[in-house]
């Protein structure tokens, strides 16, 4: 039987480890999203497929974004700054997630917060001194399990 850790099969892990360590070419991956206005300030973003090591491997999402009423949207899904720190966090989650269960560690808890500061300004278009992009972001991390604090 396979040595879970985290629901991360170690065996599988480790073997891919040093298959992309032999090999490096079967690390490279690229990734694409084709996304399509729906209308107001709705969005469809379709991910197909993702290319790992030269293979094509088929996927078949739709990921949906507006933004609420009060930024002019109808508030029907996440809104995309929403969505940013949705994929930053699962970013930071998978390698944690994945680097604990290569080192035996079994976690409890696992929790990321990120917050994000702009102004609607340079989106807008409106103050010259106002640049369209996050005043500031960070991320709290919260976290349970077998490890020293280390």
């Amino acid at each position: 039987m396979a040595k879970q850790v985290n629901g991360i099969n170690v065996d599988n892990l480790t073997g891919f480890t040093n298959a992309v360590t032999k090999t490096p070419d079967k690390g490279r991956v690229d990734f694409s999203v084709t996304s399509r206005w729906k209308g107001q300030t709705r969005m469809e973003a379709e991910v197909s497929s993702f290319t790992m090591g030269g293979v094509e491997i088929p996927k078949s999402f739709t990921i949906a974004t507006d933004e609420p009423e009060e930024l002019l949207g109808a508030n029907t899904a996440p809104n995309p700054q929403e969505l940013l720190m949705a994929a930053v966090n699962a970013c930071m989650m998978v390698g944690f997630v994945a680097n604990a269960a290569a080192r035996g560690i079994v976690l409890e808890k696992l929790e990321i917060e990120t917050h994000g500061q702009l102004d609607l300004r340079g989106f807008l278009g409106i103050s010259e001194d106002v640049i369209a992009d996050y005043d500031s972001m960070s991320y709290t991390v919260t976290v349970k399990g077998n490890a020293t604090p280390e």
